[in-house]
């Protein structure tokens, strides 16, 4: 299997864009086609975000966040022509270990709701749909922020959870 889990090192950082992009096309195929702009993960970079990496050099990554006094998926990624070989799982999942290890009552994420490498395959991973009663003020400020960056005009998006400890 390989591509070992760990935490990034500054010299994996430059190229965690470029597996972002690369699964572009997959979107594209389905007729999503992302604004131009700058990529999740060099929004985060320095600014606190905890940053894990599958392989060295890196074939993916995952971002996490503190939003509402809970873990938050920021954005994973595993470079386009690897997917589906388990890569972002052993990804998703040292998310969610890290996040009980730190004591966070779970993970949450926006996400497309029915794109299958997206909303269907987190509910596959323990997520669920997060009932807006349920938003802390990060959670809306991130919905609010999609909204006005024009991504839920691309498909319809969800709010998703997941305990910590309960995997």
């Amino acid at each position: 299997m390989g591509h070992e889990v760990r935490p990034a090192r500054p010299e994996d950082l430059p190229g965690l864009a470029e597996i972002e992009n690369s699964g572009d096309p997959m979107f594209e195929e389905i007729g999503i086609v992302f604004p131009p702009g700058p990529t999740v993960i060099e929004q985060v970079i320095g600014k606190g975000a905890g940053i894990v990496v599958a392989g060295d050099p890196p074939v993916g990554f995952a971002a996490t966040r503190q939003v509402d006094g809970a873990a938050h998926l920021e954005q994973i990624s595993v470079r386009g022509d690897l997917t589906g070989r388990g890569i972002g799982v052993r990804l998703l999942e040292e998310v969610v270990a890290r996040a009980a290890a730190a004591g966070s009552p779970g993970v949450s994420l926006l996400t497309f709701r029915d794109v299958p490498w997206n909303g269907p395959w987190y509910a596959r991973h323990g997520f669920a749909e997060l009932p807006e009663d349920r938003w802390g003020p990060g959670l809306r400020s991130y919905w609010d922020a999609e909204v006005e960056a024009g991504l839920h005009e691309l498909g319809p998006r969800v709010v998703m959870w997941a305990p910590a400890g309960e995997r």
